[in-house]
């Protein structure tokens, strides 16, 4: 597997099959898998690849084989991605999430595979936020599943780089390539024979021409794609699909240093390739045969000889970049006219003001320590969440970050780096210093430098998440709670103690969650279905409020629970409950998703239920539509919870009364600590 090609993919040479039924009605994956590889290793993936593809998801579906189709539905991703079909690609990836989803296998090998190619299907159709949500629901779920050598995981840095690339971030683009480079070295046996070596490679010499104003990253970028080339032949990994991409890298990397036949001539190679592998109706193509026409007219213009010297003249005229190369854009800027005071989140805002002038502090003071230190924003407050806007800018807001230590480190040097974290520009982008609420001040302070646990114990009490089997000190812990202790954003964690210390809170023990599940149901039952109506009925247009709001509360809470807070975390506090159920509903394959509207459907008609008149009770005629409104709402959301519930095996009952699925769901807890039993 390769930087930017997940399909599970080999050298297995056997003739494809066109069923993959077996006598006893089972599927056989690796009969597949064998099939597939043989139609790529013969080049024949332009035309015999779908039909095989399409043939497969149906046997894998008639044979109710859901780990089977899940690994087809993969491969069908990655092989959409390489045609440029990313309309189509959408339904697979949905598919893939939803049956990953609920086949219950999160924390699993497969989960974070399955993450990692809907993540790369989203880039390439340049969908960034969704692909970097999943990208990080990946790192989160290797950070468990893969260990440090597995090249998955390098597979996956590649990926998140190419991402922060396409997306204007290169620092953290060539952090993420060099965190792959590393893997790869470290566990590959011939690195002068590597394949995914030899992508990385040709990612960072991409990557490094951003910097085309500096002769000695471009020079590292002749380096690298040239590294890359000896990999292929070296190893005679010519007939490698992605041989292509290397040759094209490197005719970039040859047109920026005004090498302009040279580019021409590499180009070309590549483009027989490419039109051979995945024929000239691919984005792949398209861009490539751009790329070479405006190398051709380069060398043209410049006569034949090639021109080294002439890297300034061509760095405003990049050609662009193909689907699977790292674009490069013309970073010569300093020109333009900005805001003073730009529309800016808090979280991009703390990010770049770590870029800009937090790093530069670190590496030059405290060069030992740069590969030890987490960096990052989290913890309380609205741009930790992503919420904020221009009305959050009047406290706790400003240039900022935190720096996270280990325990030893915090102990070597934590006085002094708070120091310089102190004595660092409180201007910058505009934005003058950090406005601090008074509950943000002293050692309740939200920016500067921490000591991992103690970052965490601040936030919940506790430095570490509890054990598994210590449920009584996990249902201490409140949503909103659990929610600040694992929000934000880390922009760099070179030990990932930072991340798996976060992660240990977001691992919501199963037996926790049914119980917790359990307890919303109730509530969701005797505030709306049997309080709500009563209260009406007795014209108590208070009770009736306050009904409404335990139930709307009660749903929010299990909407994020049935999702699991592992993937998609904890519901906030209340000022941004429905802020982060729009956004959770706006993410693929979210559970419930539909409920969210119909809770703010509730809210906008509670005011005219409860107090709109005289005549029903103290609502009167006005209020008696309304009310009818939110009861039949109110018994919708109750039978969509049953029914998801049904999907996710918590209950085979129909009772639309969820105090009823209360023992259902408590079934499910295996421990027998009294504390997560309500029935």
């Amino acid at each position: 597997m390769s930087q930017d090609q997940t399909p599970i993919l080999g050298s297995r040479q056997k003739e494809p099959q066109q069923s993959y039924m077996q006598p006893d009605g089972t599927f056989d994956t690796q009969a597949f898998l064998d099939g597939l590889d043989a139609i790529f290793s013969a080049g024949k993936a332009r035309d015999e690849a779908e039909p095989y593809l399409q043939q497969a998801l149906v046997d894998a579906e008639n044979a109710c084989d859901d780990a089977g189709l899940l690994t087809v539905l993969n491969e069908t991703i990655g092989f959409y991605r390489s045609q440029g079909r990313h309309q189509e690609n959408m339904w697979m990836i949905q598919r893939a999430i939803e049956l990953a989803s609920r086949m219950r296998i999160e924390g699993s090998d497969a989960w974070t595979t399955t993450l990692i190619n809907a993540a790369t299907g989203l880039r390439a159709a340049k969908k960034y936020d969704q692909a970097e949500d999943l990208y990080r629901q990946a790192l989160a779920s290797a950070a468990k599943t893969l260990g440090p050598k597995d090249r998955r995981l390098a597979a996956l840095h590649n990926n998140l780089s190419m991402l922060y690339s396409e997306t204007d971030r290169p620092d953290q683009a060539e952090q993420e390539l060099r965190q792959a480079m590393d893997i790869l070295e470290n566990s590959s046996t011939d690195p002068s024979r590597d394949l995914d070596l030899a992508s990385t490679h040709t990612n960072l010499a991409l990557l490094l021409m951003q910097r085309n104003d500096n002769p000695q990253a471009l020079q590292e970028a002749w380096d690298q794609a040239r590294t890359a080339l000896d990999i292929y032949r070296t190893g005679h990994l010519e007939n490698s699909a992605h041989y292509a991409s290397a040759l094209a890298g490197f005719a970039q990397v040859c047109y920026m240093t005004g090498r302009f036949r040279q580019s021409t001539d590499t180009y070309r190679k590549a483009l027989a390739i490419i039109e051979d592998r995945y024929g000239k109706g691919s984005d792949y193509y398209q861009i490539t045969k751009a790329n070479l026409d405006q190398a051709q007219a380069a060398a043209e213009k410049n006569g034949d000889e090639d021109q080294p010297d002439q890297t300034d003249e061509v760095s405003s005229n990049q050609p662009k970049t193909s689907s699977n190369q790292t674009p490069i854009r013309n970073q010569n800027d300093d020109n333009d006219q900005h805001d003073s005071r730009p529309d800016i989140q808090g979280l991009d805002l703390a990010k770049a003001y770590w870029e800009q002038v937090g790093r530069p502090m670190l590496e030059e003071r405290y060069p030992q320590y740069r590969n030890r230190i987490a960096v990052g924003l989290m913890g309380h407050g609205s741009d930790c969440y992503g919420f904020d806007d221009a009305i959050s800018r009047d406290h706790d807001f400003g240039p900022g970050f935190c720096l996270w230590l280990t325990s030893e480190d915090y102990q070597a040097i934590g006085d002094q780096l708070q120091k310089d974290y102190e004595a660092l520009p409180t201007e910058f982008m505009g934005f003058g210093s950090r406005t601090d609420s008074v509950r943000a001040k002293g050692a309740n302070r939200r920016v500067g430098v921490f000591e991992i646990g103690a970052f965490f114990e601040s936030l919940t009490g506790y430095r570490q998440a509890p054990p598994e089997d210590h449920p009584h000190e996990w249902m201490l812990l409140d949503e909103a709670t659990l929610a600040a202790a694992t929000n934000g954003k880390i922009f760099a964690d070179p030990l990932g103690q930072m991340l798996a210390t976060r992660q240990g809170f977001k691992a919501m023990p199963d037996d926790v969650r049914f119980c917790l599940i359990s307890r919303r149901l109730g509530m969701i039952a005797q505030a709306g279905q049997y309080n709500l109506p009563r209260s009406l009925q007795r014209g108590d247009g208070a009770a009736a409020m306050l009904s409404i709001n335990e139930f709307v509360k009660a749903c929010a809470s299990l909407i994020f629970l049935i999702n699991n807070p592992l993937t998609v975390g904890y519901l906030p506090y209340y000022k941004w409950t429905f802020a982060a159920l729009r956004r959770l509903s706006g993410r693929m394959a979210t559970r419930l998703a539909d409920l969210t509207e119909q809770l703010e459907d509730i809210l906008r008609l509670a005011s005219a239920a409860c107090y709109g008149g005289q005549g029903f009770g103290e609502g009167g005629k006005g209020a008696r539509p309304s009310a009818e409104r939110i009861t039949k709402l109110v018994e919708s959301i109750c039978a969509r919870i049953v029914e998801e519930l049904q999907a996710e095996g918590l209950t085979n009952s129909p009772e639309t009364f969820l105090e009823w699925q209360r023992p259902y769901v408590e079934a499910h807890i295996s421990s027998d600590d009294p504390v997560l039993h309500s029935i």
